[in-house]
């Protein structure tokens, strides 16, 4: 099995997000959760509208479900991006509360893996990303972009559900640049 790669440029990251939320609301949804929630896409495609909506329509706080991998609850706080992404997707397609969150226009019914995994491949590609790229890509991305603001191994550990910090590192992608900018810039 071959290893994907989190997206590490910011500025790709926020190109993304923009021709996304110009072309696509769905789309724009799917990967600002992906990257936001660090959900796993199994998880991810199968929610519905009312999953991230209060029965009054305005966005729920915490998104609560039951992971598909590891039949593991889990409540996860929704942040702005997340809560601004599910907003716009509400007011441009005015979905039924009982909708899938990600649906195929074509099937009716929730998007596939493949089909989630032909979109992110397309996303990176259009802005340069040359990586190896997959669904997981956007789960990654979320680990990798904490890592970097400064967030403790530790926590991002307990969001991912890893065992250990070990695989916590080799998740995120610990490049040897990196490990050779952190050399030069502790110069005691």
């Amino acid at each position: 099995m071959n290893t994907v790669q989190p997206i590490r440029d910011l500025g790709k990251l926020l190109e993304i997000k923009r021709r996304l939320k110009r072309k696509n609301p769905r789309d724009y949804l799917l990967f600002t959760l992906g990257i936001n929630t660090a959900l796993r896409v199994s998880d991810l495609l199968s929610l519905k509208v009312k999953d991230v909506t209060n029965p009054d329509g305005s966005v729920k706080t915490f998104l609560t479900l039951r992971e598909k991998k590891t039949g593991k609850d889990r409540r996860i706080k929704l942040n702005e991006s997340s809560k601004e992404a599910i907003e716009f997707y509400i007011s441009s397609v005015n979905p039924e509360p009982s909708s899938w969150l990600f649906v195929s226009p074509r099937t009716g019914k929730p998007l596939t893996r493949v089909h989630a995994w032909r979109l992110i491949n397309e996303w990176a590609r259009e802005v340069g990303i040359t990586d190896r790229i997959g669904t997981h890509t956007l789960r990654k991305t979320w680990g990798y972009q904490a890592r970097k603001t400064g967030v403790p191994l530790e926590l991002i550990q307990a969001k991912l559900g890893h065992s250990s910090p070990a695989v916590t590192k080799r998740y995120i992608g610990i490049t040897a640049d990196e490990i050779e900018d952190v050399e030069d810039s502790v110069n005691l």
